[in-house]
Parts: structure tokens; C-alpha cells; sequence
């Protein structure tokens, strides 16, 4: 087996393993749910200003919904962990350096979710217990490792767009990978390719995630977080200022 193979498998175990801890402990199960609701809403907070510009918004959406999504991608996994040498074999080196990283994000996600689940009291989350699990959580390297993740997916997908060769290549995926029963992957990859087009021009988009999501992390990492969401409102922590944002004057 590849160790592009073997690297995917291996991050689909931890994700399932995740699940079966959630899966025995329904307390447990309910704490990840609203972690995950949470960070989803205040996703949509964060980038407000992307949502609402026909420009970015797809592409926002498609970071909301497939990387960020509070969904159960259980049957897009079990499709991975079937036939991962099949994918291997069948899809382009680039696409699989892609899934490769959509694995590894994912499974770090998932794992860190559970983390900050377990030092929950409570499903009943605000800003203030938030920050407290992020910061009894830690592991400031692999939370910075977790955006690097989400942006090389981004990176990839941008990349797409500027070969032609590679999304005729994806175009002809379809019937080959359906047959495999790797439709929900293929789905997600003309998703993020077509999205990415659309866009003109990603680098700029992907500075605005990186740069916010890594003031943020950086933020919630401080005694400081706590202090400023000491109200029990449930408004998502981060929303960052449009003027922050490296598209300027393209908003």
C-alpha cells in the first residue's frame, strides 16, 4: 500500500475512533454537537462580510459547509476507508495530496472536538465557556496545524483552476469514481474546483481565512479571552473588522 494510502487510512481510524467514543457516551455526543454548532455559527460571524459578496460567497459557503460544517460526513468517510487504494490509484497525484490533507484536517478536527467537549459541563455553550475549553484544550501547534490544513485544501483547489488538464481530467473521474462508489468524494472535489473558478483568484480570499482564523486561535489562547466574553451572550467569538481584511477595496 502507498503511503499516501496509508496516511489517509490512518486518519480515517482516528475519526472513527472518535465517533465510537461519541457513539458509547451520549452526553459526550451532545457536548461535540453544540462545539461543532457553535463553531460553525461563528464561522458565518467571522466572515459575514465574505458571505455577503456575490465574489466570495460560494466560496465561503463551500469553507462553511465541507471543512467547517457542524454535518455528518460519515458516509463520505466510509467511502474513503473502502477503497482508499482504489483512490490511489484512480485519481490524479495532485487530487490525492488534496484528500490526503482533507483526511488529516478532518481527523484533527474531529479530535479536537471531542477534547473540548470532554472538559464540558454542559451542551449549553457560550463565548465565555468556549474560550475556557479552548484554552484547558491547548495545543497551540496542532490548532495552528489545523489551519494550515484547511488553507491547503483551499491552496489545491486553487490550483485546480489554473490547469485545465487536471479538471478535464476530474470531468472524466465521474463515471470511474461513481462505479468505485467514491461519488461523494468526486462530489466534493467538483464542488471546491468549480467554486474556486468562479472566484477569479483565491490568494486573497485564503490570506483573509488564514489571517483571521490565526488571530483568533491566537486570541482565544489568551486570560484575556475569557474576560471579554464574560457575558453569557451567545454571539460567536472572532468576528474580525472588514478593514482587516487583505481584499480591501475588492469587498
Amino acid at each position: 500500500m502507498s503511503s499516501d494510502a496509508e496516511q489517509i487510512l490512518a486518519n480515517l481510524q482516528v475519526v472513527s475512533a472518535e465517533r465510537a467514543r461519541r457513539f458509547g457516551d451520549a452526553a459526550l455526543a451532545e457536548r461535540v454537537g453544540a462545539v461543532k454548532r457553535y463553531q460553525h455559527a461563528r464561522f458565518k460571524s467571522t466572515y459575514a462580510d465574505l458571505l455577503a459578496q456575490p465574489r466570495y460567497a460560494r466560496a465561503a459557503l463551500f469553507f462553511l459547509d465541507d471543512l467547517y460544517g457542524p454535518h455528518d460526513f460519515t458516509e463520505r468517510d466510509a467511502q474513503f476507508a473502502r477503497i482508499v487504494p482504489a483512490l490511489v490509484r484512480l485519481f490524479p497525484p495532485d487530487i490525492v495530496g488534496t484528500v490526503r490533507a482533507l483526511s488529516a484536517l478532518h481527523a484533527l478536527s474531529e479530535s479536537f472536538d471531542t477534547r473540548m467537549a470532554e472538559v464540558l459541563d454542559s451542551p449549553d455553550l457560550d463565548a465565555q465557556r468556549y474560550a475556557r475549553a479552548w484554552q484547558r484544550t491547548g495545543q497551540v501547534a496542532e490548532r495552528d496545524r489545523q489551519i494550515a490544513l484547511m488553507l491547503e485544501v483551499g491552496q489545491s483547489l486553487e490550483r485546480y483552476t489554473r490547469n485545465p488538464l487536471l479538471r478535464h481530467s476530474l470531468r472524466l473521474m465521474r463515471g470511474p469514481a461513481r462505479a468505485a462508489g467514491l461519488g461523494a468524494l468526486q462530489g466534493f472535489l467538483e464542488r471546491g474546483f468549480d467554486t474556486f473558478r468562479e472566484m477569479r483568484g483565491a490568494s486573497a480570499f485564503l490570506a483573509t481565512i488564514a489571517s483571521r482564523e490565526r488571530a483568533l486561535a491566537s486570541f482565544l489562547f489568551t486570560a484575556e479571552a475569557v474576560a471579554a466574553s464574560g457575558s453569557t451572550s451567545a454571539v460567536p467569538l472572532g468576528e474580525a473588522p472588514v478593514s482587516s481584511s487583505p481584499l480591501g477595496q475588492s469587498l
